[in-house]
């Protein structure tokens, strides 16, 4: 199942609606892309899965390392959780823990 790891979109049911109103079920699926989106603050690329319309809310945001720390907790998979911590981490300038 797609499904974005910053925002967690994945596929929602929809009714495809005829001519007559015939309804039939269909599943509708996000753009969800690999991307090696680069983090200023880590000095590197971070490889997630990420929708198209979260890279154009990341690009009217500021960048991904802006996007990625003002997103709640919630919506971010276990990866992106990571990647947050490690961008918190380096900003603060502690030592990165093993």
């Amino acid at each position: 199942m797609p499904q974005c790891e910053l925002t967690l979109k994945k596929p929602v049911a929809v009714n495809l609606v005829s001519h007559s109103k015939i309804r039939t079920k269909s599943r509708s699926n996000p753009n969800i892309q690999n991307k090696r989106l680069y983090s200023q603050a880590l000095g590197g690329f971070v490889s997630l899965k990420v929708a198209t319309s979260t890279i154009r809310d990341m690009e009217h945001k500021g960048g991904f390392d802006s996007y990625i720390l003002n997103q709640p907790i919630e919506l971010l998979s276990k990866r992106a959780r990571l990647v947050k911590k490690r961008i918190r981490a380096k900003l603060n300038g502690k030592p990165k823990q093993a």
